[in-house]
C-alpha cells in the first residue's frame, strides 16, 4: 500500500465521534457469547442466581440460607420452608487492543484513523453502559512498548478516555520515530503485544484486536496466548484499505509498471514489474492470508471480522458489528 495522501488525524476526543452518532449508538451494548462474572453490578444479565430485584424461581430451605429471602407466604400455604432466587446483573468488561504500527498508518483512508475512531464508539457503547473498559495501544514506532489505558466506566469518563486514546495512538514527534523505529523483536512486535496482553489481562469481557494482521513476525504467536488466557470472547477485526484489497485502485492510476516497493515495517525493499499476471498472484495470496487469519482465530473460538478502511463507520457499529455478535 501507498502511505496516506493526508497525515491528519483527530487531535480532540470531540472529533472520534460526531453527536449523531453517539446518539444512535445509545441504544446498542456489548455482546458475548460467553457468560463472565463481573466485579460490580452492571446492566447484563447473569446466568447466575443472585440478590437483584427481579425473581426468577423458588428452591427449599437447607440451613445456613439466608433467613430474608424465606418466603413467608409459600409457609403459610405449605407448612415449608422454601428460598426466593433472582436474577443477578453483572458487568462485562471490554479491552480493545489497537495495532498503531507503521503498517496501519497507511492507506487512503488511513486504517490508523479509521481503527482508533471505531475504538472509540465501542468503548463509548461499553461506557454508557455502565461496563469496564480498557485498551492497550502497541507498535507505535519508537515507542518503548504498548500503553495501558486502565479501566474505567461511565459515560462521563468517555471524553478522559478518548483523550488518552489520541495520546497513545499519536505521541508527540511520531512522524520523526517511524524513520527512526529499532528493529522488531525476533517473534515479531505483534506476538509480543498482545501475549503481554494476555498476560496481563484484568478480569473476563470482550477482547476486539484492532489490526491488520501483516506483521512481518506472523500473528499466530500472539492469538495463541489470547486463546489460552481463556478469560476473551475475542474479535478480530482485520483492517485493510482499499489500495491493499485492490492495487488497481491505489493511487490515481493504480499500481502498474516498474515500482521499488519499500515494506513499512522492516525497511526491506525489492524492485518489481507489476502485471495483471502479478496483481492476480497478490489476490490469491491475499486472500489465503485472510483465509488462514480465518481460521486460524475460529480454531480458538476467535471471531475474525475483515473490515475496509473505506466503510461508514455507522454502518460497520448498526449492521456489520451486529450481525457478527460485538454489539447487539
Amino acid at each position: 500500500m501507498l502511505p496516506s495522501v493526508t497525515r491528519d488525524h483527530p487531535r480532540r476526543p470531540e472529533e472520534l465521534l460526531g453527536g449523531r452518532l453517539m446518539s444512535r449508538l445509545d441504544r446498542l451494548d456489548l455482546a458475548s457469547r460467553r457468560i463472565f462474572a463481573g466485579k460490580l453490578v452492571g446492566e447484563r444479565r447473569s446466568k447466575k442466581r443472585g440478590q437483584s430485584v427481579e425473581f426468577d424461581d423458588y428452591r427449599t430451605y437447607t440451613p445456613g440460607d439466608d433467613l430474608r429471602f424465606i418466603d413467608w407466604n409459600v409457609y403459610a400455604r405449605f407448612d415449608r420452608l422454601f428460598i426466593k432466587l433472582f436474577l443477578e446483573e453483572e458487568d462485562l468488561a471490554l479491552h480493545l487492543a489497537i495495532d498503531a504500527s507503521a503498517s496501519m498508518d497507511t492507506g487512503t483512508p488511513n486504517k490508523l484513523v479509521f481503527a482508533t475512531r471505531l475504538a472509540a464508539a465501542l468503548a463509548y457503547i461499553g461506557l454508557v453502559q455502565n461496563n469496564r473498559v480498557g485498551a492497550t495501544v502497541f507498535g507505535v514506532p519508537g515507542a518503548p512498548g504498548p500503553v495501558r489505558i486502565a479501566d474505567t466506566r461511565g459515560r462521563h469518563q468517555m471524553a478522559r478516555f478518548g483523550r488518552a486514546l489520541i495520546d497513545a495512538v499519536w505521541p508527540e514527534g511520531r512522524g520523526a520515530a517511524v524513520r527512526a523505529s529499532p528493529a522488531p523483536p525476533p517473534g515479531g512486535a505483534f506476538n509480543e503485544a498482545v501475549a503481554t496482553i494476555a498476560r496481563l489481562r484484568v478480569g473476563k469481557g470482550v477482547m476486539v484486536v484492532l489490526s491488520d494482521f501483516l506483521d512481518p513476525g506472523g500473528y499466530e504467536g500472539g492469538l495463541r496466548a489470547l486463546g489460552a488466557a481463556r478469560g476473551y470472547d475475542t474479535f478480530c477485526a482485520q483492517l485493510l484499505s482499499p489500495g491493499e484489497i485492490d492495487p488497481e485502485r491505489e493511487g490515481e492510476r493504480g499500481l502498474v509498471g516498474d515500482l521499488r516497493l519499500t515494506d513499512i515495517e522492516s525497511g526491506r525493499s525489492a524492485e518489481v514489474t507489476l502485471s495483471p499476471a502479478l496483481i492476480r498472484r497478490y489476490k490469491e495470496r491475499l486472500e489465503a492470508f485472510t483465509g488462514g487469519l480465518s481460521t486460524f482465530a475460529a480454531a480458538r473460538r476467535m471471531t475474525h471480522l475483515m473490515l475496509r478502511s473505506d466503510a461508514d463507520l455507522e454502518t460497520v457499529l448498526l449492521d456489520t458489528l451486529r450481525r457478527r455478535g460485538v454489539v447487539a
